[in-house]
């Protein structure tokens, strides 16, 4: 049944009755009754009975009222509709358009409306370019006639030293533009979503597997010609694409996202192309001694920079500079103007930073694993990816260029990955916990520390006779409630009790690493730990957007199965009125990837989670 109904009054109506709290959401922590008589233009009468089904009526009010309509035409079946398959279809519908950005004139112009702006730069924004790219210099420097904007064309050579001295005046970098004859247009990316209106390093891999899963397969393969565009112009794919990362990477996905478009659009010349950089970023990226490479042959993650990293809130680092301050006996802000003014010197504060900064690059900031630490681990995960990179290598090598690619044999990749995964199992594995842990590489020990990083070698590459041990001691240390937490209860117990809730651990829990876990339980065949960990994760999905007005925030407390995550820099995606229009970029993932590994049976529970409402029509 479809019914006709004015949206302004109704929105008034049903905001002024159902919304006690005056959030402009309808959630179950509203007083109101909870039932919302409609009068149609026809004179009829439709009752609205429940949080949920009261929840997607206001949303189909304003999806309606955003096309510019006075009267909107309401499916009742939207009302009532099965709530993983309306989470599902608005993640493909509507929260991908939402998360889709571009380098070109529209797109510069919402970014100039970003949130960020207003700390960092004044009203003109920074748009940085590389030194060889001409069409973009070109193309920005005519925009400056109608956008707020000033073009910067980046050195040859990129320097730490470089970066922080433009650290003041931090912008935009660009990504690839397309030139068809005269026009110019910008090849789209997704962010990940809120306050992150970037392009940003890791996120980008899963949210293209969520695209692919959408069919959206274009727009998946343009995410990687803009990874291909940061490597050829900036050397690494960035953290994100703005000034302050310009030294900084992301953990290694490109081999991942080149392989799942090409299995889609089968372009050999694409694949060609996609290969020969991803090769160039294993070797000038990641295989660097005394960077990124370590003495040992595995590799940690090593963000260069000078000073305290830009792009973290005022007051983030109190705690670690008072102690500083302190000793040369200035005020904090004192302290802070002659360290980064290189006046004061303190090299183990050089060392702190280094860890942060690389705990950065690793994706996980914050967390106590990785805390003041980082660039002295070769980590499970990082090499985990490189082992994936290698062996991607030598399979698409083998496959498509008939075992010969420029320098390289099928072969020599593979023994690449093959003398990497026993130097894991070297200095990583631990038979008696049953999983891989981070390697102190300066202290010459495990680190012990429990976490979900810990298995990605079940998707990237193990000895198959241990995926059961690990199998089971994934289960027994961290499974939760809503799926498996960033790092362990035992974990969490160690830690002093005024310890700061660091985001990356328990009992918070997060999509990449729920993501390749699945992948890991898919490979080698757990499909009864699959069906349950992913059932897990999409109940919590599923529940709190019932619950909460369609809210698909960044994380989740897996412990308590809520969005509600009491931690640093609160939770991206729960702040908006009336619909989300975005969702958060891997969590839309995880909704879409979950589904297509999940039994019916698993879907229809899911579906079954909310009773449908009866119509109700007066005479």
């Amino acid at each position: 049944m479809i019914f006709k109904i004015h949206i302004l009054n109704t929105l008034t109506k049903l905001l002024r009755q159902e919304d006690t709290d005056g959030d402009k959401k309808i959630t179950i922590e509203d007083q109101g009754p909870k039932s919302f008589t409609l009068t149609t233009e026809e004179d009829k009468e439709v009752e609205i009975k429940g949080t949920y089904q009261l929840s997607n009526l206001l949303q189909e009010l304003v999806i309606q009222k955003q096309l510019g309509k006075t009267i909107a035409e309401i499916n009742y079946n939207n009302i009532n509709e099965l709530p993983a398959n309306r989470i599902s279809r608005m993640i493909k519908d509507f929260y991908w358009k939402g998360l889709t950005r571009s380098m070109d004139e529209q797109g510069i112009e919402a970014l100039i409306a970003d949130t960020k702006n207003d700390e960092l730069t004044s009203k003109i924004l920074p748009v940085y370019i590389p030194y060889s790219d001409k069409i973009a210099f070109s193309y920005y420097k005519n925009l400056e006639n109608k956008l707020p904007i000033n073009t910067v064309k980046l050195p040859v050579n990129i320097t730490p030293e470089f970066v922080k001295s433009i650290n003041d005046k931090p912008g935009i970098l660009s990504l690839k533009l397309e030139k068809n004859r005269n026009d110019i247009k910008a090849v789209p990316f997704v962010v990940p979503g809120g306050r992150f209106n970037e392009m940003y390093g890791w996120d980008s891999y899963f949210e293209a597997v969520g695209l692919i899963c959408d069919g959206k397969v274009n727009l998946a393969k343009a995410m990687a010609d803009n990874f291909q565009y940061q490597i050829e112009n900036y050397g690494k794919i960035l953290n994100a694409n703005r000034s302050y990362y310009l030294t900084r990477t992301q953990p290694p996905f490109y081999t991942s996202i080149i392989l799942e478009v090409f299995e889609i659009t089968q372009d050999l010349n694409w694949l060609k192309s996609h290969l020969k950089t991803a090769i160039k970023e294993y070797e000038t990226v990641w295989m660097v001694e005394g960077k990124r490479l370590t003495e040992n042959g595995l590799n940690r993650y090593f963000a260069e920079g000078i000073g305290i990293p830009p792009e973290t809130e005022r007051g983030h680092f109190d705690e670690v500079l008072a102690s500083y301050a302190k000793k040369h006996k200035l005020s904090l802000d004192d302290f802070v103007a002659q360290y980064q003014s290189n006046t004061i010197k303190e090299p183990k504060l050089d060392a702190y930073f280094t860890h942060d900064r690389s705990l950065r690059e690793s994706g996980h900031d914050t967390s106590w694993r990785l805390d003041d630490v980082c660039a002295d681990l070769n980590t499970v995960a990082l090499n985990s990816l490189l082992h994936k990179y290698e062996t991607d290598f030598a399979q698409i090598i083998k496959a498509h260029f008939n075992n010969i690619f420029e320098d390289y044999s099928s072969n020599q990749w593979q023994n690449k990955a093959n003398q990497r995964l026993e130097k894991m199992y070297s200095l990583m594995w631990n038979q008696e916990k049953g999983q891989f842990f981070d390697y102190n590489f300066k202290t010459e020990k495990q680190t012990l520390f429990e976490s979900a990083s810990n298995y990605i070698p079940l998707w990237t590459g193990i000895h198959k006779n241990d995926a059961k041990i690990m199998v089971t001691s994934l289960m027994n240390q961290l499974k939760e409630e809503g799926g498996i937490a960033g790092t362990s209860r035992n974990m969490n117990a160690n830690l002093p009790k005024d310890a700061i809730q660091r985001q990356w651990d328990y009992p918070n829990g997060w999509a990449p690493h729920q993501m390749m876990i699945w992948k890991g339980l898919k490979l080698h065949g757990f499909q009864n730990e699959l069906q349950e960990l992913v059932y897990r994760w999409l109940y919590m999905i599923t529940i709190n957007a019932v619950n909460y007005n369609g809210t698909i925030p960044e994380k989740y407390d897996v412990v308590a199965a809520t969005h509600k995550v009491f931690a640093e820099y609160g939770n991206v995606g729960t702040d908006f009125e009336y619909i989300t229009q975005e969702g958060f970029g891997w969590m839309n993932a995880s909704f879409q990837y979950g589904l297509t590994l999940l039994s019916e049976n698993n879907i229809a529970s899911l579906n079954n989670l909310v009773a449908p409402n009866k119509l109700f029509k007066s005479e």
